[in-house]
């Protein structure tokens, strides 16, 4: 067995190694963890994962733990707020994003349950016709986001080369 190229010799307390080793290509029930990794993979669009991976403590505390009920309500006072924190990425277009995300989650809860569900009635999808589903919602989703997105909640393969100890962990049940 090896580990994924990019951890295969990281310490086991490298933030790349914990995320790789807990957290990619992993199952998530929560609707507000989803939205949260939604956030994240949207802030890295045009940076370093490592960037992501060392602010994601202060992201989930600058959009209140990625509360969806939340994040759709912001005011003004709370955006500008975002927009100087120098603890995540004060990127405009990725904060409106966020809001605007959240409100469309909102809506697919309101139509499916769970943002959760609604992702697993569409499990079928290919890449492109979910980039495509994701346009016709979503904001600041391009065919990398949406890849990345879903591959990182386990729903797209390629999260973990086949080798990988935790390709096997992660595959033993099906």
């Amino acid at each position: 067995m090896s580990y994924c190229s990019y951890c295969e010799t990281l310490p086991l307390d490298n933030h790349h190694r914990i995320y790789h080793d807990y957290h990619y290509g992993f199952d998530i029930e929560s609707d507000d963890e989803l939205f949260g990794r939604l956030i994240l993979e949207i802030n890295q669009a045009g940076l370093s994962w490592n960037t992501i991976l060392l602010k994601q403590d202060n992201f989930r505390v600058a959009y209140d733990h990625f509360s969806i009920i939340k994040v759709a309500n912001y005011d003004q006072t709370k955006i500008d707020e975002l927009l100087n924190n120098a603890g995540i990425i004060r990127n405009r277009l990725k904060v409106y994003a966020a809001i605007h995300n959240a409100n469309e989650i909102l809506k697919i809860q309101k139509e499916f349950g769970t943002f959760k569900n609604w992702i697993l009635l569409n499990n079928d999808k290919t890449l492109v016709e979910w980039v495509k589903l994701f346009k016709k919602s979503f904001k600041f989703v391009g065919g990398e986001i949406v890849n990345e997105f879903l591959m990182s909640i386990g729903q797209l393969p390629g999260a973990h080369v086949e080798t990988c100890p935790i390709f096997i962990k992660l595959n033993s049940g099906k």
